[in-house]
């Protein structure tokens, strides 16, 4: 049967999107998904101004130590949370399209895509193309903000749309053609999430929030969650429940993004 298994799943690539109208235009369509993709958020807690005895500093344990109430220590206790932070490696590699007869390949390698993702990290009033757009307008209008690098999408399936920052690109190029075109080379990129009331964001939060009323679900059929229920009722700690709620009742904000 030619193309494989009949019920063999499409899988999806992931991407970065430049948000907005940009000149040129970035788009990176990983050639390989990575293999592991690392998330970390933090949250950073501290003894109120107000506890601070005169002259004498007290520790956020001996904060603790004063209360009870767990209630009323959360309310009373200092917290600041920090943006969700990714990194993970994109591998590109040339050899398939060598193979295939590409031929912008044998020209050219994996280089312009390698332009393109440091690009996403550049003000695109450095580049040529800005230079040729400011020279056409000297208002200095622009679809896009030329004095900052470019807005990212970073596009994970159907279910996560992430607007973030690069802030870091290291890229490790590995192979080379006899003109020493690189042929082979692994980025590893370190994202932080844009959170806010923007499209992409809500989206994407919306989401992970209903998949968390989907895990009260399961977690009630199983005999270890129904354990976990009985205990917190008999400890006067009911355990919420989530109201069964359709995903298509939502009503999601556009984002337009390429079909990837």
């Amino acid at each position: 049967m030619p193309g494989g298994f009949r019920n063999q799943p499409k899988v999806l690539r992931g991407a970065f999107v430049e948000y907005g109208i940009g000149v040129p235009p970035l788009i990176v369509l990983f050639q390989f998904n990575p293999l592991e993709l690392s998330r970390h958020r933090s949250q950073v807690f501290s003894v109120p101004a107000s506890a601070q005895a005169r002259g004498q500093e007290v520790t956020l344990r001996e904060f603790h130590q004063g209360f009870a109430d767990l209630t009323q220590l959360r309310d009373a206790q200092q917290v600041s949370v920090q943006p969700e932070s990714l990194s993970f490696d994109i591998r590109l590699d040339a050899t398939d399209r060598l193979d295939d007869g590409d031929r912008l390949t044998e020209q050219f390698g994996i280089a312009p895509q390698l332009a393109t993702l440091e690009f996403m990290m550049q003000p695109k009033s450095e580049t040529l193309f800005g230079e040729a757009l400011a020279a056409l307008d000297p208002e200095g209008f622009s679809f896009t903000c030329m004095e900052k690098p470019p807005m990212v999408l970073f596009i994970w399936g159907r279910k996560r749309v992430l607007p973030v920052n690069i802030d870091t690109m290291s890229i490790t190029e590995t192979e080379f053609s006899a003109d020493l075109q690189p042929l082979r080379a692994t980025v590893t990129v370190d994202l932080t999430v844009i959170e806010g009331r923007n499209a992409a964001y809500t989206y994407s939060k919306v989401l992970k929030e209903l998949m968390v009323g989907r895990h009260l679900d399961r977690l009630g059929e199983t005999k270890g969650g129904r354990a976990v229920t009985a205990a917190l009722h008999r400890a006067n700690l009911p355990l919420p429940r989530i109201p069964n709620i359709n995903i298509l009742d939502f009503d999601f904000p556009t984002i337009n993004v390429p079909e990837i």
